[in-house]
This record gives C-alpha cells, sequence and structure tokens, in this order.
C-alpha cells in the first residue's frame, strides 16, 4: 500500500493448545514504533472451565526475545476485553490503548461478562484513546468496527512491503470454518445478526484489499501454519 509506514508484524503465540491457541501481534512501523495487538491470557488463569490451557510464554517473555522491553510499547490496541486478550495490559505503562468507545463504556458500565478480568483493562491513569468505528491508526494500520462478538470488538487491516495485505479477525471470526457468509454463530457470540454482518464485512473487505493472508484469531491450523516470532514478516 502506497504510504504505509508498516515494516514488520510478529504473530506471538501465547497459549500454544491445539484446539484453542490464543496469540497476539506486534506490529514495527519504519520510524520505530512499536505497535502491540493484544496481550494474551493472564498467567494467573483461574477460571477455566475444565481442563486448564496450555501454557506457552508469555507476551513479556517473547518480546524480550527481540530485545523489547514493555515499556517500549508505544500503542496496545484493545481489540476487546475478553480475558484471553488482556492478561498484559498492565505491563505496558508508556502505552496509548485504542478501544472502541462503545465497548469501553460498555464495559465501565458494568457489562457482566468483562467484571472478572477488570484489573486488566481498567487501568487508572493510563491513556486511553477511544475512537468510534473504522479509523486508520498509522498509515497501513487500520482498525475495524466488527462488532457483534461482543460490543465495539474490533479487527485490524495491515498493509506489508513485502507481504501485502494482512487482515487480524481476532475473534470476530475465531474459526476459518466461519469464514463464510452465510456463517453460524458460537455460544460466545453476544449479538449473532452484528456477528454475521461483520463477517461479511470482513469477506469484503479482505475482497476490496486483495488481502494475502487472513487469521482467524483462534484458528488451530491457521496458527500451526504462520511464522511466529522471533520470525516475521515484512
Amino acid at each position: 500500500m502506497a504510504g504505509s509506514t508498516l515494516e514488520r508484524l510478529y504473530f506471538i503465540l501465547v497459549v500454544p493448545d491445539p484446539d484453542w491457541p490464543v496469540g497476539c501481534y506486534l506490529v514495527q512501523t519504519k520510524d520505530g514504533k512499536n505497535v502491540l495487538v493484544d496481550s494474551g491470557l493472564p498467567f494467573s488463569h483461574e477460571e477455566s472451565d475444565g481442563q486448564p490451557p496450555i501454557w506457552g510464554r508469555n507476551v513479556v517473555e517473547q518480546l524480550a526475545e527481540i530485545g523489547l522491553e514493555p515499556e517500549d510499547i508505544d500503542t496496545v490496541v484493545c481489540t476487546h476485553y475478553d480475558r484471553d486478550h488482556i492478561g498484559y495490559h498492565s505491563e505496558f505503562t508508556n502505552a496509548e490503548f485504542v478501544v472502541q468507545r462503545k465497548h469501553h463504556e460498555a464495559a465501565l458500565h458494568g457489562l457482566e461478562r468483562f467484571a472478572r478480568s477488570r484489573i486488566h483493562w481498567d487501568l487508572p491513569g493510563r491513556k486511553y484513546r477511544l475512537i468510534d468505528g473504522d479509523v486508520e491508526l498509522f498509515p497501513g494500520l487500520h482498525i475495524v468496527d466488527t462488532s457483534g462478538h461482543v460490543p465495539g470488538h474490533q479487527s485490524v487491516l495491515i498493509h506489508l512491503p513485502q507481504t501485502g495485505a494482512v487482515l487480524l479477525a481476532i475473534d470476530a471470526v475465531t474459526r476459518k470454518e466461519f469464514w463464510r457468509v452465510d456463517r453460524e454463530t458460537g455460544p460466545m457470540d453476544m449479538d449473532r445478526d452484528g456477528t454475521i454482518a461483520s463477517t461479511r464485512k470482513l469477506i469484503y473487505l479482505a475482497e476490496r484489499e486483495k488481502v494475502t493472508l487472513v487469521v482467524c484469531g483462534h484458528d488451530s491450523d491457521g496458527w500451526k501454519a504462520l511464522k511466529k516470532l522471533p520470525e516475521y514478516y515484512g
């Protein structure tokens, strides 16, 4: 994409569960900015329904592998406040947190789904940037409002110099089997019609932007095929 300032995209797998992988993402710009998308599951995970997850290394440990400390992260894109996406937000003390206004306000006003994880996303004294709808955050990095899974869920479209366009669907489309216009919805999707509409929006976006790589948030086969930190897409 002409005008893109992006240089690298890292995939960070923090829970290498073969059935339900959990990951986050690091985008680096040509002028040295570090943008983290989500931060994974907190290690002190006490609300598992059944077997606990298969733990990998947390996001802070993996960032250290490429020479980054938490204070080096300039921006954290909060796709949504489900527990497996916000576990280490508090570590990034210098970052601006980017979240959809309707999502943040729904959580603050007591949406029960996010109550138990509040300690990880309600961070007094931190910088929050509340946005409304689709926004170009940096040249080449677009936030896409994909409400449905939860109010104000957001996905991310990234334009890289060699790889081309990459779409991080996150939990708007958790698995590749749901990447279709006549998809079903899952038990964690709060708004059926909204989830379907957002999936169709992403499918259209992927066609329009000639996306070369679509990453569904918890797709086992998809995550297995990805290059992972310290490797990257450029």
